[in-house]
């Protein structure tokens, strides 16, 4: 459970404060590849907009929060489906069950709880 908190947390992280250094590693990548790096404050503008609607955003604001902002909330909400706070707390009260070291995590008050709060 460390882990999937760990990993919420940085991914959180990343989507709230890492733009710019991811930025600057891929730009630097691509220079170094010899890969064209498009102009970031110039407008984007996309096959799928009509000419009636068109928005005017620049090409960072896309692929900063139309890309990289929308793909790390849908992992974030796929660990908190899969994660959530019923589902976590069950997984904390299982390792008292864990057989290893002669059952040196065994406590009698987790495995109360455990019955009476998920196995009515």
């Amino acid at each position: 459970m460390h882990l999937v908190t760990t990993t919420k947390t940085l991914i959180q992280k990343l989507r709230d404060d890492d733009w710019e250094t991811l930025l600057e590693e891929v730009t630097s990548f691509c220079k170094h590849q010899d890969i064209e790096v498009p102009d970031m404050n110039v407008c984007f503008s996309s096959v799928r907009q009509s000419r009636r609607k068109t928005k005017s955003i620049t090409v960072e604001h896309y692929y900063r929060v139309d890309i990289f902002t929308a793909i790390i909330d849908q992992q974030l909400q796929e660990l908190n489906n899969r994660f959530n706070e019923q589902i976590i707390k069950l997984l904390k009260l299982s390792t008292t069950l864990d057989p290893k070291n002669n059952y040196k995590l065994l406590y009698v008050e987790d495995i109360c709880l455990l019955v009476n709060k998920f196995y009515p």
